[in-house]
């Protein structure tokens, strides 16, 4: 073999091991715009990915050891690479079915096509996970480097993995989409194979597989495979680097639904403020506080909010009617939601600054304290366990006024309160007083901790107060009558979760379970 095919089979391992991670970033994309992106979803893909690559380990070594010939290897890399492109074509249809499936919670035909979907990587990922045996096999001559070859094959195709591990999800997949992106790394590997043909065999051999280059630059162009989805009144959709986003309209009302959306994450009415959801029972949360002199915490007291979870601006824009036009911060991990949430849910208030940041960080970094902060970033099976610890709540608690209130909003199965339990435990552990109550007609309930000592009672008596003001906006009165009526008690639990143990992932997916095989139908929002 002369230095030439060395340097390209170096070349063809570093791409196919970019191949492989990107197909595996690309796959949960994929499959995350109709399943979600729970860790239940990522163990499936990353489990089948790993024994499809064993399986391809394993026939790559017999086959080189049988042919051991850049020709055979080549033919099965562009194989693998016109298939690869194919993959997010025909799962299309599929996918469209389980859309529809979760959209009525069918969980029977959802089962079926996350099966069917994931079985269509079986072919390319196992052809993929030949090229690094294969590769080992053709550069051995004799034993005594051996080792060293075998060693620099499996880092150059760990460095590749590195790099495409990166580039779908940061780059192409907002770029051009999950279809194209998969478009994309099947024709840069197909021209690794073209090159690796002419190498073996001359140019003439490019004739008879020309066709698949052909087939797959054709797609790329002409590929007008529609929306995503097809949902009743759907006006818009998109892909992030982290999510999958799509707004519904109906009866002039607006909805924002995330990746498999069983969840509406904002609502918007050019003229109604009342959704009837968590956002605005997180406007209670200051009258917790005991009453001042005067016999009332009154909304002038609400210098400045934080919301960790802004999505499309929903409680944003209703603390604007409520308190006024005062500071309020909305921390959004995905700058694409904020765009989608000033585009479609009039979310320009001039007192809203929009900081696309992970909220924990940013409200760390933040050089205010708040009357109020609003954690929305829950919603079982995605919980950022980093925002459920005591050093989090910690942190927090540093970032109020001396009578500010945390409120969060907690999704729970219908029987199953353990995740609404730790929280207040570890809540309990910072915060001198914590308040809880349950929204009805949904699986949410919303958790309230105040900075200073107060009682129910505070609340009660804040309440008769305000009632005989005309000034107070009726969302506000409302909420507070939907707060004080479906209070619950305080459940004991001896469970706090630390940066050091966090184990919130055990409870989401016993919720998420339970919930598929119960069957019962979820509204959290």
């Amino acid at each position: 073999m002369n230095i030439n095919q060395r340097r390209y089979l170096y070349g063809l391992v570093f791409i196919s091991g970019l191949t492989t991670l990107a197909i595996e970033l690309s796959a949960a994309r994929l499959l995350g715009n109709v399943f979600g992106t729970s860790n239940l979803v990522w163990a499936s893909i990353i489990g089948l990915i790993l024994i499809y690559l064993s399986l391809g380990y394993f026939l790559g070594g017999k086959i080189a050891d049988r042919h051991p010939s850049l020709k055979v290897m080549v033919a099965l890399v562009a194989w693998a690479a016109f298939i690869t492109g194919l993959v997010p074509i025909v799962a299309r249809p599929i996918l469209r079915v389980a859309a529809d499936a979760f959209d009525a919670l069918s969980f029977g035909v959802l089962f079926g096509s996350f099966s069917v979907v994931l079985v269509l990587f079986i072919v390319p990922i196992t052809l993929l996970g030949m090229v690094s045996p294969f590769a080992i096999r053709l550069l051995i001559h004799g034993t005594e480097k051996t080792g060293s070859i075998a060693g620099q094959i499996y880092a150059i195709s760990t460095l590749g993995s590195f790099i495409g591990t990166f580039l779908p999800v940061l780059f192409l997949i907002p770029l051009l989409g999950t279809t194209r992106t998969f478009l994309f790394f099947s024709i840069l590997l197909l021209f690794m194979a073209y090159i690796g043909m002419v190498q073996a065999e001359g140019w003439k051999s490019l004739l008879r597989w020309l066709w698949m280059l052909v087939f797959l630059v054709l797609l790329a162009v002409f590929w007008k495979g529609g929306g995503i989805k097809s949902t009743k009144g759907q006006i818009y959709e998109t892909e992030s680097a982290y999510n999958y986003i799509q707004v519904l309209e109906e009866d002039g009302f607006r909805h924002l639904r995330l990746n498999e959306g069983q969840g509406i994450h904002s609502t918007w009415h050019p003229t109604n403020l009342s959704y009837n959801g968590p956002w605005e029972q997180f406007l209670v949360g200051p009258f917790f506080n005991p009453p001042d002199d005067f016999g009332v915490y009154t909304p002038e007291r609400v210098k400045r909010i934080a919301i960790i979870g802004l999505a499309a601006g929903t409680l944003a824009r209703q603390a604007t009617a409520v308190f006024g036009a005062i500071p309020i911060d909305g921390y959004e991990i995905d700058p694409e939601i904020i765009r989608v949430g000033r585009q479609y849910f009039d979310m320009n208030q001039p007192n809203l600054n929009a900081i696309a940041q992970d909220g924990r960080w940013g409200l760390q970094n933040s050089e205010y304290t708040y009357s109020l902060i609003g954690v929305d970033a829950y919603r079982p099976p995605y919980i950022p366990w980093h925002m459920t610890t005591r050093e989090f709540f910690l942190m927090v608690h540093d970032h109020l006024d001396n009578d500010g209130v945390l409120v969060i909003n907690i999704g729970r199965a219908p029987h199953d309160r353990r995740l609404v339990e730790d929280l207040t435990a570890t809540i309990q552990s910072v915060f001198p007083s914590v308040y809880v109550m349950d929204i009805p007609d949904t699986f949410n309930s919303i958790l309230y901790a105040t900075a200073q000592p107060s009682e129910i009672n505070d609340l009660y008596q804040n309440f008769l107060a305000l009632l005989t003001r005309e000034d107070i906006h009726p969302l506000l009165i409302h909420a507070i009558e939907r707060t004080i009526v479906y209070q619950q008690p305080i459940a004991q639990s001896n469970t706090v979760y630390t940066d050091d143990l966090a184990p919130v992932e055990w409870i989401t997916n016993s919720l998420v379970l339970r919930f598929i095989f119960s069957e019962q139908m979820e509204t959290i929002k």
